[in-house]
């Protein structure tokens, strides 16, 4: 298992007041040691940066989106730092031919009492049910996508065979600038007709679509389970129908 997952509820609070809670997924590549380095850092660097933005001067979209994006690239650097200074926890047990390359995706929801706010970096997914439809919060990285081939191709890289997706963070240099650290950042406003958030690393999507996916949690949660048992249960089912990959699923309820 090369993934990783937080919960961190109310990691931070504003000065007026308003609290927020974290949650994330990792998908590891090469070796779990990057994406529980993630797991240990990430929600505090997202802590930090708000206490230090704050009190918000001018748009609260502007001021979520670069709190996300400076904390991915502060990890995103610490972790580069970490290997260059031949680390252990960075170096052992690493999966042979990865040697130099280990990296994870990172998807991360801060969800606070009016808005909901997504960094993704990789092909995860939050996808949010919202009066029973499935909404989707993030959307993939993938080399085959036309946006990430331009963008490869502009920093001077080339995609010479597509067999598996894109895994920002990556700790090796030399990848570096073609495998970024950047993270998409949406900011959603919750609505009353919002039911559930769903995270969860490619291993689920393989297999079960958005649409499915919202379908088994709303009954699970309709007859008294807990969202645990929900995001158990969407594992289970992917398992199940052949998924090769990781599997970690983050069920969050939003309704009462």
């Amino acid at each position: 298992m090369k993934d990783a997952v937080k919960v961190a509820l109310g990691f931070t609070r504003t000065a007026c007041g308003h609290e927020y809670d974290f949650y994330a997924v990792y998908n590891g590549h090469g070796g779990s040691q990057v994406a529980l380095a993630c797991s240990e850092r990430m929600h505090l660097m997202v802590a930090e940066d708000v206490a230090r933005r704050w009190p918000i001067s001018g748009s609260e979209s502007v001021f979520w989106r670069d709190a996300m994006v400076d904390s991915f690239r502060k990890l995103d650097a610490e972790l580069v730092a970490a290997n260059k200074h031949k680390e252990r926890i960075m170096h052992d047990g690493v999966e042979p031919g990865f040697e130099g390359s280990v990296g994870s995706t990172a998807l991360a929801a801060v969800v606070g009492e009016k808005k909901i706010i997504v960094a993704n970096c990789g092909v995860s997914q939050a996808v949010l049910s919202r009066g029973g439809s499935a909404v989707r919060l993030s959307s993939d990285h993938k080399a085959n996508s036309q946006d990430e081939m331009q963008r490869i191709e502009e920093a001077g890289g080339k995609i010479i065979g597509i067999t598996h997706s894109l895994k920002p963070q990556s700790r090796d240099d030399k990848l570096k600038p073609r495998v970024i650290c950047e993270p998409e950042v949406t900011i959603t406003e919750r609505a009353e007709e919002d039911e559930f958030l769903i995270l969860a690393s490619h291993g689920l999507w393989d297999v079960i679509s958005n649409e499915i996916a919202c379908g088994i949690v709303r009954n699970c949660l309709s007859t008294g389970s807990t969202p645990t048992e929900a995001a158990s249960l969407l594992t289970t089912i992917a398992i199940s129908r052949g998924s090769r990959d990781n599997i970690s699923v983050i069920v969050v309820q939003l309704s009462t």
